[in-house]
Protein backbone atom coordinates (compact mmCIF):
# COMPACT_ATOMS: atom_id res chain seq x y z
CA UNK A 1 0.00 0.00 0.00
CA UNK A 2 1.33 3.37 -1.09
CA UNK A 3 2.77 5.76 2.02
CA UNK A 4 0.31 8.49 0.34
CA UNK A 5 -2.68 6.43 1.61
CA UNK A 6 -1.68 4.82 4.47
CA UNK A 7 -0.47 8.89 6.20
CA UNK A 8 -4.20 10.08 5.22
CA UNK A 9 -5.63 7.21 6.87
CA UNK A 10 -3.79 7.60 9.57
CA UNK A 11 -4.85 11.13 10.00
CA UNK A 12 -8.21 10.72 9.26
CA UNK A 13 -8.04 7.91 11.97
CA UNK A 14 -6.97 10.13 14.66
CA UNK A 15 -9.57 12.54 13.49
CA UNK A 16 -12.21 10.11 14.14
CA UNK A 17 -11.24 8.91 17.25
CA UNK A 18 -10.14 12.34 19.36
CA UNK A 19 -13.01 14.32 17.70
CA UNK A 20 -15.43 12.59 16.15
CA UNK A 21 -16.46 9.53 18.46
CA UNK A 22 -17.44 12.82 21.25
CA UNK A 23 -19.82 13.76 18.70
CA UNK A 24 -21.71 10.52 19.02
CA UNK A 25 -23.82 11.46 22.00
CA UNK A 26 -24.72 15.14 20.19
CA UNK A 27 -28.43 15.43 21.25
CA UNK A 28 -28.38 16.60 17.42
CA UNK A 29 -28.25 13.20 16.02
CA UNK A 30 -31.86 12.11 15.87
CA UNK A 31 -33.88 8.96 14.15
CA UNK A 32 -33.56 11.09 10.47
CA UNK A 33 -29.74 11.34 10.91
CA UNK A 34 -27.35 13.99 11.86
CA UNK A 35 -28.19 17.40 11.38
CA UNK A 36 -27.24 19.22 8.87
CA UNK A 37 -25.85 21.57 11.52
CA UNK A 38 -23.67 19.22 13.16
CA UNK A 39 -22.88 18.25 9.98
CA UNK A 40 -21.10 21.25 9.20
CA UNK A 41 -19.39 21.62 12.36
CA UNK A 42 -17.50 18.43 12.35
CA UNK A 43 -16.55 19.35 8.97
CA UNK A 44 -15.47 23.10 9.34
CA UNK A 45 -13.16 21.09 11.85
CA UNK A 46 -12.34 18.62 9.36
CA UNK A 47 -11.48 21.13 6.84
CA UNK A 48 -8.78 22.75 9.39
CA UNK A 49 -7.29 19.90 9.76
CA UNK A 50 -6.97 19.06 5.99
CA UNK A 51 -9.12 16.54 5.89
CA UNK A 52 -12.31 17.15 4.00
CA UNK A 53 -12.74 14.52 1.34
CA UNK A 54 -9.43 12.84 1.89
CA UNK A 55 -9.63 10.16 -0.83
CA UNK A 56 -9.66 13.33 -3.72
CA UNK A 57 -6.74 15.16 -3.64
CA UNK A 58 -6.13 18.59 -3.80
CA UNK A 59 -5.22 18.27 -7.18
CA UNK A 60 -8.44 17.11 -8.31
CA UNK A 61 -7.14 13.05 -8.41
CA UNK A 62 -8.81 10.69 -6.45
CA UNK A 63 -6.53 7.76 -4.78
CA UNK A 64 -7.20 4.27 -6.51
CA UNK A 65 -9.50 1.45 -5.20
CA UNK A 66 -7.49 -0.19 -2.76
CA UNK A 67 -5.62 3.10 -1.20
CA UNK A 68 -9.56 4.41 -0.90
CA UNK A 69 -10.45 1.26 1.34
CA UNK A 70 -8.11 2.23 3.96
CA UNK A 71 -9.08 5.52 4.32
CA UNK A 72 -13.09 5.00 4.08
CA UNK A 73 -12.64 1.97 6.95
CA UNK A 74 -10.73 4.59 9.06
CA UNK A 75 -13.29 7.20 8.19
CA UNK A 76 -16.13 4.62 8.90
CA UNK A 77 -14.45 4.24 13.15
CA UNK A 78 -17.32 6.25 14.24
CA UNK A 79 -20.97 6.52 12.10
CA UNK A 80 -20.38 9.87 12.36
CA UNK A 81 -16.68 9.94 10.94
CA UNK A 82 -17.95 9.45 6.75
CA UNK A 83 -19.96 12.39 7.46
CA UNK A 84 -17.55 14.66 9.10
CA UNK A 85 -14.71 13.99 6.08
CA UNK A 86 -16.86 13.96 3.78
CA UNK A 87 -16.91 9.99 2.53
CA UNK A 88 -20.29 8.93 2.97
CA UNK A 89 -23.26 7.69 0.53
CA UNK A 90 -24.92 9.31 -1.17
CA UNK A 91 -22.40 12.20 -1.61
CA UNK A 92 -19.07 9.89 -2.22
CA UNK A 93 -20.66 7.44 -4.93
CA UNK A 94 -22.48 10.79 -6.50
CA UNK A 95 -19.33 12.89 -6.65
CA UNK A 96 -17.62 9.25 -8.36
CA UNK A 97 -20.82 9.90 -10.92
CA UNK A 98 -20.35 12.87 -11.74
CA UNK A 99 -16.70 13.40 -11.75
CA UNK A 100 -16.60 10.30 -14.61
CA UNK A 101 -19.72 11.69 -16.49
CA UNK A 102 -20.39 15.23 -15.87
CA UNK A 103 -19.41 18.04 -18.05
CA UNK A 104 -16.73 20.23 -16.96
CA UNK A 105 -19.66 22.97 -16.70
CA UNK A 106 -21.28 20.10 -14.60
CA UNK A 107 -18.65 19.81 -12.78
CA UNK A 108 -17.95 23.00 -11.84
CA UNK A 109 -21.72 24.13 -11.42
CA UNK A 110 -22.56 20.68 -9.17
CA UNK A 111 -19.64 18.32 -8.32
CA UNK A 112 -17.40 21.49 -6.67
CA UNK A 113 -19.48 22.05 -3.85
CA UNK A 114 -20.04 19.08 -3.19
CA UNK A 115 -16.36 17.91 -3.12
CA UNK A 116 -15.64 21.26 -0.53
CA UNK A 117 -18.12 20.02 1.65
CA UNK A 118 -20.39 22.64 1.21
CA UNK A 119 -23.16 20.75 0.69
CA UNK A 120 -25.05 17.53 0.60
CA UNK A 121 -26.75 15.34 -2.52
CA UNK A 122 -29.52 12.73 -3.35
CA UNK A 123 -29.69 10.12 -5.83
CA UNK A 124 -33.35 10.00 -7.00
CA UNK A 125 -33.63 6.11 -8.63
CA UNK A 126 -35.83 3.98 -6.11
CA UNK A 127 -39.40 4.09 -6.51
CA UNK A 128 -42.19 2.89 -4.43
CA UNK A 129 -42.78 -0.77 -4.22
CA UNK A 130 -46.30 0.03 -3.37
CA UNK A 131 -46.82 1.45 -7.05
CA UNK A 132 -44.75 -1.40 -8.73
CA UNK A 133 -41.88 1.10 -9.36
CA UNK A 134 -38.14 0.25 -9.53
CA UNK A 135 -35.89 -0.81 -6.65
CA UNK A 136 -33.55 -3.59 -7.05
CA UNK A 137 -34.78 -4.15 -10.72
CA UNK A 138 -34.41 -0.55 -11.70
CA UNK A 139 -35.94 -1.51 -15.41
CA UNK A 140 -38.91 -1.25 -13.34
CA UNK A 141 -38.61 2.36 -13.32
CA UNK A 142 -41.60 4.66 -13.54
CA UNK A 143 -40.78 8.09 -13.33
CA UNK A 144 -40.66 9.56 -17.00
CA UNK A 145 -39.33 12.31 -18.67
CA UNK A 146 -40.37 14.02 -22.08
CA UNK A 147 -38.46 16.47 -24.01
CA UNK A 148 -40.19 19.99 -24.78
CA UNK A 149 -38.34 22.18 -26.53
CA UNK A 150 -34.40 22.33 -24.71
CA UNK A 151 -35.78 20.95 -21.34
CA UNK A 152 -36.76 18.11 -20.03
CA UNK A 153 -40.12 17.36 -17.94
CA UNK A 154 -39.92 15.21 -15.21
CA UNK A 155 -42.61 13.09 -13.46
CA UNK A 156 -43.05 10.39 -10.92
CA UNK A 157 -42.90 9.13 -7.31
CA UNK A 158 -39.44 8.14 -5.97
CA UNK A 159 -39.03 6.22 -2.12
CA UNK A 160 -36.07 5.86 0.18
CA UNK A 161 -34.05 8.76 -1.23
CA UNK A 162 -30.76 9.17 1.28
CA UNK A 163 -30.84 12.63 2.17
CA UNK A 164 -33.13 14.52 -0.31
CA UNK A 165 -34.37 16.64 2.57
CA UNK A 166 -32.18 19.29 2.98
CA UNK A 167 -29.66 18.23 -0.04
CA UNK A 168 -28.52 21.15 -2.63
CA UNK A 169 -27.86 18.53 -5.47
CA UNK A 170 -29.62 16.12 -7.05
CA UNK A 171 -29.03 12.83 -9.62
CA UNK A 172 -32.90 12.31 -10.92
CA UNK A 173 -33.30 9.07 -12.59
CA UNK A 174 -35.82 9.06 -15.20
CA UNK A 175 -37.19 6.66 -18.32
CA UNK A 176 -36.96 8.87 -21.63
CA UNK A 177 -40.24 8.71 -23.76
CA UNK A 178 -38.54 9.39 -26.55
CA UNK A 179 -39.17 7.21 -29.90
CA UNK A 180 -36.72 8.17 -32.01
CA UNK A 181 -34.25 5.72 -30.94
CA UNK A 182 -32.94 8.04 -27.76
CA UNK A 183 -35.08 6.66 -25.59
CA UNK A 184 -34.71 4.83 -22.14
CA UNK A 185 -32.93 6.02 -18.87
CA UNK A 186 -31.62 8.50 -18.52
CA UNK A 187 -30.07 11.10 -15.57
CA UNK A 188 -30.61 14.44 -14.51
CA UNK A 189 -27.99 17.14 -12.59
CA UNK A 190 -30.71 19.20 -11.03
CA UNK A 191 -30.56 22.21 -7.82
CA UNK A 192 -31.86 21.06 -4.56
CA UNK A 193 -34.60 22.59 -3.53
CA UNK A 194 -36.70 22.93 -6.15
CA UNK A 195 -40.61 23.06 -5.89
CA UNK A 196 -41.78 20.65 -8.39
CA UNK A 197 -39.61 17.79 -6.02
CA UNK A 198 -41.93 17.78 -2.83
CA UNK A 199 -41.11 15.42 0.00
CA UNK A 200 -43.63 13.69 0.99
CA UNK A 201 -42.55 12.03 4.13
CA UNK A 202 -39.64 10.78 5.66
CA UNK A 203 -39.38 7.48 6.42
CA UNK A 204 -38.73 5.80 9.88
CA UNK A 205 -36.18 2.98 9.25
CA UNK A 206 -33.60 0.78 11.28
CA UNK A 207 -31.25 3.26 10.84
CA UNK A 208 -30.25 6.18 11.58
CA UNK A 209 -26.52 7.26 10.62
CA UNK A 210 -27.97 9.40 7.27
CA UNK A 211 -28.83 13.19 7.45
CA UNK A 212 -31.80 13.80 6.12
CA UNK A 213 -33.11 9.90 6.59
CA UNK A 214 -34.79 8.63 3.61
CA UNK A 215 -37.66 9.89 1.88
CA UNK A 216 -40.88 9.59 -0.13
CA UNK A 217 -40.39 12.23 -3.12
CA UNK A 218 -42.99 13.39 -5.35
CA UNK A 219 -41.88 14.53 -9.00
CA UNK A 220 -44.51 16.92 -10.29
CA UNK A 221 -43.46 18.60 -14.07
CA UNK A 222 -39.82 19.42 -12.98
CA UNK A 223 -38.47 21.18 -15.77
CA UNK A 224 -34.75 21.04 -16.25
CA UNK A 225 -33.05 22.26 -19.44
CA UNK A 226 -31.02 19.70 -21.54
CA UNK A 227 -27.64 20.89 -20.47
CA UNK A 228 -28.53 19.80 -16.82
CA UNK A 229 -28.42 16.00 -18.81
CA UNK A 230 -25.49 13.99 -17.31
CA UNK A 231 -24.21 12.47 -19.95
CA UNK A 232 -26.25 11.22 -23.30
CA UNK A 233 -29.98 10.09 -23.05
CA UNK A 234 -30.92 6.41 -23.09
CA UNK A 235 -27.12 5.63 -20.88
CA UNK A 236 -28.60 6.09 -17.44
CA UNK A 237 -28.56 2.41 -16.93
CA UNK A 238 -24.62 2.40 -17.55
CA UNK A 239 -23.94 5.45 -15.42
CA UNK A 240 -25.85 3.78 -12.99
CA UNK A 241 -23.53 0.60 -13.22
CA UNK A 242 -20.54 2.91 -13.23
CA UNK A 243 -21.64 4.40 -9.82
CA UNK A 244 -23.38 1.24 -8.42
CA UNK A 245 -20.21 -0.81 -8.42
CA UNK A 246 -17.46 0.95 -6.68
CA UNK A 247 -20.62 2.92 -4.43
CA UNK A 248 -21.07 -1.04 -3.11
CA UNK A 249 -18.00 -1.44 -2.51
CA UNK A 250 -17.78 2.03 -0.57
CA UNK A 251 -20.49 1.07 1.71
CA UNK A 252 -18.22 -2.41 2.42
CA UNK A 253 -15.31 0.13 3.52
CA UNK A 254 -16.91 2.35 5.67
CA UNK A 255 -19.15 -0.34 7.68
CA UNK A 256 -15.57 -2.57 8.23
CA UNK A 257 -14.56 0.46 10.05
CA UNK A 258 -17.83 0.42 12.33
CA UNK A 259 -17.77 -3.31 12.68
CA UNK A 260 -13.75 -2.91 13.95
CA UNK A 261 -15.31 -0.26 16.29
CA UNK A 262 -17.57 -2.57 17.47
CA UNK A 263 -15.03 -5.81 18.19
CA UNK A 264 -12.70 -3.27 19.81
CA UNK A 265 -15.78 -2.25 22.17
CA UNK A 266 -16.45 -5.70 22.93
CA UNK A 267 -13.18 -7.18 23.29
CA UNK A 268 -12.66 -4.34 26.14
CA UNK A 269 -16.15 -5.29 27.79
CA UNK A 270 -15.21 -8.85 27.79
CA UNK A 271 -11.58 -8.33 29.05
CA UNK A 272 -13.29 -6.42 32.23
CA UNK A 273 -16.18 -7.98 32.92
CA UNK A 274 -16.07 -10.72 35.37
CA UNK A 275 -19.11 -13.63 35.52
CA UNK A 276 -18.80 -16.87 36.86
CA UNK A 277 -15.58 -16.64 38.87
CA UNK A 278 -13.42 -15.19 35.64
CA UNK A 279 -13.49 -12.65 33.03
CA UNK A 280 -15.60 -13.07 30.15
CA UNK A 281 -13.01 -13.53 27.76
CA UNK A 282 -12.09 -16.35 29.42
CA UNK A 283 -15.51 -18.50 29.21
CA UNK A 284 -14.72 -20.38 25.51
CA UNK A 285 -18.31 -19.39 24.32
CA UNK A 286 -17.74 -15.54 24.73
CA UNK A 287 -14.13 -15.82 23.68
CA UNK A 288 -14.56 -18.14 20.94
CA UNK A 289 -17.28 -15.51 19.34
CA UNK A 290 -14.64 -12.90 19.73
CA UNK A 291 -12.41 -15.25 17.43
CA UNK A 292 -14.69 -15.55 14.81
CA UNK A 293 -15.16 -11.81 14.80
CA UNK A 294 -11.50 -11.74 14.15
CA UNK A 295 -11.82 -14.03 11.20
CA UNK A 296 -14.71 -12.51 9.68
CA UNK A 297 -13.14 -8.94 9.63
CA UNK A 298 -9.80 -10.62 8.27
CA UNK A 299 -11.96 -12.06 5.34
CA UNK A 300 -13.69 -8.79 4.73
CA UNK A 301 -10.95 -6.99 4.52
CA UNK A 302 -9.43 -9.51 2.10
CA UNK A 303 -12.33 -9.53 -0.10
CA UNK A 304 -12.54 -5.67 -0.10
CA UNK A 305 -8.80 -5.22 -1.21
CA UNK A 306 -9.27 -7.88 -4.19
CA UNK A 307 -12.67 -6.56 -4.86
CA UNK A 308 -10.97 -2.88 -4.89
CA UNK A 309 -7.85 -4.32 -7.24
CA UNK A 310 -10.16 -5.61 -9.78
CA UNK A 311 -11.80 -1.96 -10.47
CA UNK A 312 -8.01 -0.31 -10.06
CA UNK A 313 -7.28 -2.90 -13.11
CA UNK A 314 -9.99 -1.13 -15.13
CA UNK A 315 -13.09 -3.55 -14.99
CA UNK A 316 -16.32 -2.56 -14.27
CA UNK A 317 -16.21 -5.09 -11.30
CA UNK A 318 -19.74 -5.73 -11.58
CA UNK A 319 -19.69 -9.72 -10.92
CA UNK A 320 -16.74 -8.64 -8.36
CA UNK A 321 -18.84 -5.83 -6.67
CA UNK A 322 -21.73 -8.65 -6.19
CA UNK A 323 -19.35 -11.26 -4.32
CA UNK A 324 -17.71 -8.53 -1.87
CA UNK A 325 -20.93 -7.05 -0.81
CA UNK A 326 -22.42 -10.50 -0.29
CA UNK A 327 -19.95 -11.68 1.46
CA UNK A 328 -18.81 -8.57 3.86
CA UNK A 329 -22.14 -7.15 4.52
CA UNK A 330 -23.04 -10.86 5.72
CA UNK A 331 -19.84 -11.12 8.04
CA UNK A 332 -20.10 -7.75 9.19
CA UNK A 333 -23.36 -8.32 10.53
CA UNK A 334 -22.11 -11.48 12.36
CA UNK A 335 -19.76 -9.52 13.83
CA UNK A 336 -22.20 -6.67 15.04
CA UNK A 337 -24.23 -9.27 16.61
CA UNK A 338 -22.11 -11.38 18.38
CA UNK A 339 -20.59 -7.53 19.35
CA UNK A 340 -24.40 -7.25 21.04
CA UNK A 341 -24.52 -10.92 22.23
CA UNK A 342 -20.94 -10.61 24.18
CA UNK A 343 -21.99 -7.26 25.34
CA UNK A 344 -25.67 -8.59 26.97
CA UNK A 345 -27.77 -5.81 27.94
CA UNK A 346 -25.09 -3.49 27.62
CA UNK A 347 -24.89 -4.54 24.16
CA UNK A 348 -28.87 -3.86 23.35
CA UNK A 349 -28.19 -0.47 25.36
CA UNK A 350 -27.42 3.03 23.72
CA UNK A 351 -24.73 3.38 26.44
CA UNK A 352 -22.55 2.70 23.67
CA UNK A 353 -22.12 2.65 19.80
CA UNK A 354 -22.55 -0.85 19.36
CA UNK A 355 -26.35 -1.07 19.41
CA UNK A 356 -26.44 1.48 16.23
CA UNK A 357 -23.70 -0.22 14.65
CA UNK A 358 -25.58 -3.07 14.51
CA UNK A 359 -28.95 -1.09 13.34
CA UNK A 360 -26.77 0.23 10.49
CA UNK A 361 -25.07 -3.11 9.08
CA UNK A 362 -28.71 -4.83 9.58
CA UNK A 363 -29.66 -2.20 6.88
CA UNK A 364 -26.52 -2.51 4.84
CA UNK A 365 -27.39 -5.89 3.91
CA UNK A 366 -30.55 -4.56 1.60
CA UNK A 367 -29.16 -0.97 0.71
CA UNK A 368 -27.35 -1.17 -2.67
CA UNK A 369 -28.95 -4.48 -3.40
CA UNK A 370 -29.69 -6.88 -1.05
CA UNK A 371 -28.22 -10.36 -0.60
CA UNK A 372 -30.52 -12.36 -1.94
CA UNK A 373 -30.94 -10.57 -5.34
CA UNK A 374 -26.85 -10.13 -5.53
CA UNK A 375 -27.04 -14.12 -5.12
CA UNK A 376 -29.88 -14.42 -7.76
CA UNK A 377 -27.08 -12.28 -10.33
CA UNK A 378 -24.47 -14.32 -9.49
CA UNK A 379 -26.17 -17.67 -9.96
CA UNK A 380 -27.25 -16.12 -13.47
CA UNK A 381 -23.85 -15.68 -14.24
CA UNK A 382 -23.05 -19.00 -13.35
CA UNK A 383 -25.80 -20.75 -15.64
CA UNK A 384 -24.42 -18.43 -18.80
CA UNK A 385 -20.82 -19.70 -18.11
CA UNK A 386 -21.81 -23.19 -17.60
CA UNK A 387 -24.15 -22.86 -21.10
CA UNK A 388 -20.45 -21.11 -22.71
CA UNK A 389 -18.71 -23.87 -21.86
CA UNK A 390 -21.22 -26.57 -22.79
CA UNK A 391 -20.96 -24.78 -26.45
CA UNK A 392 -17.24 -25.02 -26.60
CA UNK A 393 -16.97 -28.33 -25.85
Amino acid sequence: MSERAQAIAARVEAFVRETVIPYEKDPRCSDHGPSDALVQEMRAKARAAGLMTPHILPDGSHLDQRETAIVLRKSGLSPLGPLAVNTMAPDEGNMYLIGKVGSAEQKARFLDQLVRGDSRSAFFMTEPASEGGAGSDPSMMKTLCRRDGDHWVINGRKAFITGADGAKVGIVMAKSEATDGSGGACMFLVDLPDPAIRIERVIDTIDSSMPGGHSIVMIDNLRVHESQMLGASGEGFKYAQVRLSPARLSHCMRWFGCATRAQEIAIDYACRREAFGKKLVDHEGVGFMLAENMIDLKQAELMIDWCAGVLDGGSLGTVESSIAKVQVSEALYRVADRCIQVMGGTGVSRDTVVEQIFREIRAFRIYDGPTEVHKWSLAKKIKRDHAKGQEAA
